[in-house]
């Protein structure tokens, strides 16, 4: 999985608020025979009623955890559309289900890449952006993000976005006599050694090697790639650990100097270094060669049989107040101007979460590659690990 880990950041309001999601929203059980190899985790109730289209129906796959409860309880309110509510935890759980049309969802959330992927082997259906009035609240920013997987915007809105970027302790870069860190190349200094947490994900660490060269995180290229490679191995005496959802809370309890992290994670951090009166700060900084960019974004299947009531689904999310909400929820970036407008001018001003574009220069969406370039990123990567 390329995108972040979907985890609250609102303490324990969050944590109840997932558990009623849990408790109360989704319907958890086992598909037939025939699709039980890719359909694990999927709603029972979702397949067994699929194959009748009703006009009050919707059947929703999102991450865990991504949504506040109480949205979709009031789309059903305003419509008199029942929600039928599934999660995924990966992009990778998400697509064979998908693709195998076994449940017939109408509407997923999937990552920029797995878009791509989705719409080239035509799982997707063009969105009739008519019945999406609200689709003027999504930042023009944004939608011209997408076009890096989603080339004429047929298929997809935006719903989350961020960055990958280095969070660093201010004490400690300072007790230690550490440069601050402004590029993805501080972390092969040596003066950094035993403080540094890189991200345990393939695609994520050859951004970060890749973004040093000065080459494209997306690149095919054997020989950028070996060269990456190489990099990766020469830095792994500095790194402290490769991490996934513990960066965030070692870097809290100031166990590392330096972090490669989502910026999704921020607020909670912001919130929590606050809330524990520590004295020291932790700052997010975006390296100048450029970042991984991610958008999360709705797309409905092509065999959606609810296609008009997706699009209400997408309408209804696009409208300031609810996006607002979900922030809130989430603390994931909002591509909604008009939310955005509603946030306190703290929040609009937190670089953190909402960049300026200038700070953006060089950054990439990922991009599907194919099964082949996979396999190389994946073999190459297992020679760094093994190393």
């Amino acid at each position: 999985n390329f995108a972040p880990e979907k985890s609250p950041s609102s303490g324990s309001d969050a944590a109840s608020a997932s558990k009623s999601i849990l408790a109360g929203r989704i319907k958890k059980g086992i598909l037939a025979a025939a699709s039980l190899a890719i359909g694990a985790g999927v709603g029972f109730s979702t397949w067994s009623r699929y194959s009748a289209a009703r006009s009050d129906e919707l059947f929703v796959y999102n991450w865990g955890e991504y949504i506040d409860e109480s949205v979709i309880e009031q789309f059903e309110e305003e419509t008199g559309i029942k929600v039928t509510y599934d999660v995924f935890e990966t992009n990778e759980e998400m697509y064979p289900v998908i693709e195998a049309g076994a449940v017939q969802y109408d509407v997923v959330c999937p990552s920029d890449y797995m878009i791509q992927r989705m719409a080239e082997n035509g799982l997707l259906a063009e969105i009739d952006f008519g019945n999406i009035p609200n689709l003027d609240q999504i930042g023009d920013r944004y939608m011209e993000m997408s076009r890096g997987f989603d080339p004429d915007n047929l298929y997809s809105v935006p719903y989350t976005w961020g960055t990958v970027g280095i969070l660093y302790n201010t004490k400690l870069i300072e007790e230690k006599g550490l440069p601050v860190p402004s590029r993805w190349d501080d972390l092969w200094n040596p003066a950094y050694e035993g403080e540094i947490l890189m991200q345990d994900s393939v695609r994520d660490a050859f951004m970060v090697s890749l973004k040093s060269l000065g080459y494209s995180m997306n690149t095919s290229d054997e020989a950028e790639l070996q060269e990456a490679k190489k990099k990766l191995i020469d830095q792994k005496p500095l790194v402290q650990a490769y991490v996934i959802d513990q960066a965030r809370d070692k870097m809290i309890g100031g166990e590392a100097a330096v972090g490669v992290i989502y910026s999704g994670e921020m607020l909670y951090i912001q919130e929590e270094t606050a809330a524990q009166g520590l004295d020291y700060s932790l700052e997010y900084v975006i390296p100048e060669e450029g970042t991984n960019l991610w958008v999360d974004s709705w797309v409905i299947p092509a065999n959606a049989r609810n296609k008009e009531n997706a699009e209400k689904w997408i309408n209804f999310l696009c409208r300031p107040d609810i996006a607002l909400k979900n922030f809130e929820y989430i603390t994931y970036s909002t591509p909604n101007q008009g939310a955005f407008e509603l946030l306190d001018e703290e929040l609009q001003n937190n670089k953190a979460i909402f960049p300026d574009m200038e700070d953006l220069a060089g950054s990439e969406v990922y991009l599907y590659l194919g099964d082949e370039v996979d396999g190389v990123y994946n073999q190459l990567w297992k020679e760094v690990k093994s190393q």
